[in-house]
């Protein structure tokens, strides 16, 4: 097997909104888009976002109203101190502040309107005695 692509599902109650969000804030772009359902992609390969609405028929039965909750969107990226400037600067809430963990991880989190939590990661030489 060879994995050519990776892709999150997110079942939300507003594929609109998480759209825009992720479209807006996040340098996601429309790959295809219906009723209930919007397929999401970054040129730089980053992973891709597949959205659902709640109790759309195309999950299995078992499936249709569970909603994204309890995961951690996690990106590793670089800058992300000026990403979260920018992102403040648009309006976006920070939900957890730039904070720098003492095994070098810098990171940030903010919300998308269904409560979709979005991480930002950045690994960082770390500096504490706990690096040791």
């Amino acid at each position: 097997m060879q994995i050519t692509a990776s892709t999150v599902s997110l079942t939300v109650d507003d594929v609109a909104a998480s759209q825009r969000f992720f479209t807006t804030h996040l340098g996601y772009a429309e790959q295809a888009a219906a009723e209930g359902f919007a397929s999401l992609a970054r040129a730089d390969a980053a992973l891709d976002v597949v959205l659902l609405a709640r109790g759309t028929e195309v999950l299995p039965a078992d499936q249709r109203d569970r909603h994204a909750s309890g995961l951690i969107l996690a990106f590793t990226a670089t800058g992300i101190e000026a990403e979260e400037k920018r992102l403040r600067a648009e309006g976006v809430e920070i939900t957890m502040p730039l904070r720098e963990e003492p095994w070098g991880e810098r990171l940030f989190q903010v919300t998308d309107p269904n409560g979709v939590i979005v991480q930002f990661v950045e690994w960082v030489t770390p500096s504490g005695p706990e690096s040791a």
